[in-house]
């Protein structure tokens, strides 16, 4: 297929040898838990992907870096969600290293990642029902030097392998040290060995499970002053600059990673015998999902990273999401019952490609906040 030669090729040029290393493993392996992908990912200098070249990373620009998750999710959806949740991190990180609220140690954290194959885990709020995305899942207290931290991120991919943890954190402001209850928001990055960073058992499903999504617990870590980047405030429910291109990054990202997943067994299912317009429907029903997210790509490589640009990259996802249903379920019709009996990697790939909906924000919660923004009011998101 096309499109999937194109990311393939693009996987090599920025990563090579990768692709290589993860077909020499069965997909049952790859998506277990202690994976050997992570270590490939990092040999083959995954985790400077998407680190601009000022910052010695490999500067995959967000249409790459698209084609090379969808690449990597092809061949191992648990690594492609795994390293979505570095590389947005990451891309938050070099954001803030290009922005007037720089602290001036963004780009040398940025050399470290890209020079030693650092992988940084995302403590950035999600997958609480009831809580909302912008909410830190920690919080902190004001000691001599810096802050006392506490709190959890509960699924947090890479909790096994990372080298950094990046989270959001709610700061008291000096009015909250004096009595009083304002907070505001920060993002902290902290090496894995800190005292107090706990890893518990959090992931009990065998989808995705390569991921390393398990519950990553702080308690009372202390975190110097020097490791906090302060965001600039913003409005109530809104996303600020850094906050918006970190997420449209995320958006892109981790629908690529399902689009891997669900071009795998479209790529099964057209070398089956079936009749032309079956394999051109399933085909078109896949390449619209990929336009649309290339379309989100080009938007983001292009600088438009605005509350605009967020709104119409959420209507992307979910109209991608919505296509690559549609394709994965015609593509597990067309292989039929015996595909489906004889190899559980059918099965896999069907269950796992569904675990976009799960990702934020939900459809219910962006309804009324993408009704409200189409009728003229900023976007905010719940």
């Amino acid at each position: 297929m096309r499109s999937m030669d194109h990311a393939r090729e693009t996987c090599e040029a920025f990563l090579p040898g990768l692709l290589d290393k993860l077909d020499d493993l069965p997909l049952a392996e790859l998506e277990a838990p202690g994976s050997p992908a992570l270590d490939h990912f990092r040999a083959c200098g995954g985790p400077g992907l998407v680190i601009p070249t000022r910052y010695h990373g490999g500067g995959a620009d967000p249409l790459q870096a698209l084609a090379v998750v969808r690449a990597v999710g092809a061949h191992s959806p648990s690594l492609a969600v795994a390293t979505t949740m570095h590389h947005f991190s990451v891309a938050t990180l070099f954001t803030l290293a290009d922005s007037v609220q720089r602290s001036g140690m963004e780009w040398a954290l940025l050399e470290g990642i890209a020079e030693q194959g650092l992988l940084v885990a995302s403590g950035f709020a999600e997958g609480r029902p009831g809580q909302g995305i912008l909410a830190p899942t920690v919080r902190a207290e004001a000691v001599d030097g810096g802050y006392l931290v506490n709190g959890s991120k509960k699924p947090c991919s890479l909790s096994a392998s990372m080298d950094l943890l990046t989270a959001s954190v709610a700061l008291p402001t000096k009015d909250a040290e004096h009595g009083g209850g304002g907070t505001e928001l920060a993002v902290m990055l902290l090496p894995r060995a800190t005292e107090g960073i706990g890893v518990h058992p959090f992931w009990r499903s065998w989808a995705l499970a390569g991921a390393e999504s398990d519950e990553v617990r702080l308690t009372d870590v202390f975190v110097d002053e020097q490791l906090l980047m302060r965001t600039a405030a913003a409005e109530p429910g809104r996303l600020d600059a850094l906050q918006t291109t970190g997420f449209l990054w995320f958006e892109l990202l981790i629908a690529a990673s399902y689009s891997g997943a669900a071009s795998a067994l479209v790529e099964r299912a057209l070398v089956r015998e079936h009749s032309t317009s079956d394999r051109a429907d399933l085909v078109m029903r896949l390449e619209t999902a990929n336009l649309l997210l290339e379309g989100v790509a080009r938007m983001l490589r292009d600088g438009e990273s605005d509350d605009e640009a967020l709104g119409r990259a959420l209507v992307a996802r979910f109209a991608a999401q919505d296509a690559l249903g549609g394709a994965v379920r015609r593509a597990v019709e067309m292989l039929g019952g015996t595909a489906f009996i004889a190899s559980s990697e059918v099965a896999y790939l069907a269950a796992v490609s569904h675990g976009l909906g799960f990702h934020p924000p939900s459809r219910a919660s962006f309804a009324a906040p993408y009704l409200e923004h189409v009728a003229g009011s900023p976007l905010r998101l719940a």
